[in-house]
């Protein structure tokens, strides 16, 4: 079967019989990754883990996210676990962006990981919890995704989403939860809910179809959860 590989400066997004995996080729440089995303790396590389302080560890637990973002310093080759779902770049250019949990991989040294607070509402009915992972800087930073990623570029506009596939937004956007029609009767009734709008003017990062193979992943887990329970 045919390899796919997408470059991103140092990082690679290799694709190859339905698995993707990110390969980064450091040369005396600095690399953030995800807690247990490390698969191997060859060369003179070494990790180290940031010390945190009790807030951290109070925002990763929120997060459902490691509070420990280990970091790796050298030159040599670094690969990370492979998926089903797929990753993809994003280039920040002095920005912000909110990802979804789960979402953040890997990053440069230049980006900032940290957490966002929903508030009220938005982090009881919205699904994303009352923290979100935060990154922010300039650099290139590494998102998993369920799915393949459809772009919305919002212009002073808005975007209504019935579930937690918006996997990373910009954070000038605006993010808050609504009912799906004006009456909460409405809502109720049209099999909607509550919906989360995002509005203003900036990117979002959509994942609205899983890969299939990482959709039947899911369901064995949740039906795995489920027999352990009984």
């Amino acid at each position: 079967m045919e390899t796919k590989i997408e470059t991103h400066g140092k990082y690679k997004i290799v694709t190859q019989e339905g698995i993707s995996f990110v390969e980064i080729e450091m040369n005396n440089e600095d690399v953030t990754t995800e807690s247990g995303a490390m698969r191997y790396y060859q060369g003179n590389i070494e990790m180290e883990v940031p010390k945190t302080s009790m807030g951290g560890f109070f925002k990763a637990a929120l997060t459902s996210e490691s509070v420990f973002k280990p970091k790796y310093t050298g030159s040599g080759t670094l690969v990370l676990e492979p998926s089903l779902g797929c990753f993809f770049a994003i280039e920040l250019d002095n920005e912000e962006y909110i990802l979804d949990k789960g979402a953040f991989w890997a990053c440069d040294s230049s980006i900032t990981v940290g957490a966002f607070r929903n508030t009220g509402m938005n982090s009881l009915f919205g699904g994303e919890g009352w923290f979100q992972t935060s990154v922010k800087g300039t650099g290139t930073v590494i998102v998993a995704a369920p799915g393949p990623i459809k772009i919305i570029d919002l212009k002073n506009s808005k975007l209504v989403v019935d579930g937690s596939f918006a996997i990373a937004r910009q954070g000038v956007l605006d993010f808050s939860v609504a009912k799906s029609t004006k009456s909460l009767f409405g809502s109720l009734v049209s099999g909607e809910g509550m919906v989360n709008t995002i509005a203003g003017t900036g990117k979002v990062y959509l994942a609205p179809i899983p890969n299939h193979t990482s959709m039947l992943q899911d369901i064995i887990r949740s039906a795995v959860g489920q027999i352990g329970r009984k």
